[in-house]
């Protein structure tokens, strides 16, 4: 059983930098895609945030530009993100996802295995 658990979430400032960590654990290392979605609001709809294969491919949604970056660390199956310059739009529920399936796609609809979520709030 694939289990995703996210960390590190919490409250920052506007312009502030924050980082993300999920532990996968029944997801078989060096498999396939791991990455993040995010969820604005309750029963908004979730939207990819940054993706990234065993291979090294990233992808990341255009409204990133360039403040997070996604890493791997495929020997202890964890996953990271880290955000800088966080403004009051990156408020929302982040999620980690799994899926063995290559290429990665940011489409939320694409990941098969995806944690609980944890909050980050940005304030001004």
């Amino acid at each position: 059983q694939v289990q995703l658990m996210e960390s590190g979430g919490g409250s920052v400032q506007s312009g502030g930098s924050l980082t993300l960590s999920c532990t996968a654990s029944g997801f078989r290392k060096n498999g396939g895609c791991m990455g993040w979605l995010r969820r604005s609001s309750e029963g908004s709809r979730r939207e990819g945030v940054a993706s990234l294969d065993t291979s090294g491919t990233l992808k990341y949604a255009d409204f990133v530009g360039g403040r997070f970056t996604i890493k791997r660390d495929i020997a202890e199956n964890i996953v990271y993100l880290e955000m800088t310059n966080l403004t009051r739009e990156d408020t929302a529920m982040y999620f980690c996802a799994a899926d063995y399936a290559r290429p990665c796609y940011l489409s939320p609809g694409n990941w098969n295995y995806k944690g609980q979520g944890i909050q980050v709030t940005v304030s001004s």
